[in-house]
């Protein structure tokens, strides 16, 4: 019976410990990335963040029932917004790009994409051995290299 507790109360301290950890990260979002988020998407008010591989602060929330994620450097300065479409979303010149000239390749994932520095484009990821392959699409079917 004693086990019971002791694993009992091990696993609520574990639990405990966790919700902390996430609480802290929480806490150590610049508030000037806070604020540029506030200001790029008012009204939604409860983003969960985290930092990502490449330095950046990620918000991930819902808006009008879709799942979106935008990047914003420490500074507060905006880097990208994406939200994962299906393949059916995309414009029509995209879906003829791809049925011409990548029919051989399995599409596991596609994600609108708006960027500071690229535009709006459609990033398209296509199964292949190895590392996937991702191919970025102008909303005119433009490959961004």
């Amino acid at each position: 019976m004693k086990r019971f507790i002791y694993a009992g109360v091990f696993a609520l301290s574990i639990s405990v410990m966790s919700c902390q950890e996430n609480k802290k990260e929480e806490e150590t979002v610049p508030e000037a990335v806070k604020t540029a988020f506030q200001k790029k998407y008012p009204g939604e008010n409860d983003p969960d963040w985290e930092k990502d591989d490449h330095g950046y602060w990620e918000s991930h929330f819902k808006k009008d029932g879709e799942k979106y994620r935008a990047d914003f450097n420490a500074d507060g300065t905006w880097v990208e917004t994406e939200n994962d479409v299906k393949k059916k979303e995309l414009p029509e010149v995209i879906l003829n790009i791809i049925e011409r000239d990548y029919s051989e390749y399995e599409i596991t994932e596609v994600e609108h994409v708006q960027s500071a520095t690229k535009g709006e484009f459609f990033d398209v990821e296509f199964k292949q051995k190895g590392k996937n392959k991702d191919v970025m699409f102008k909303p005119d079917g433009t490959v961004i290299k």
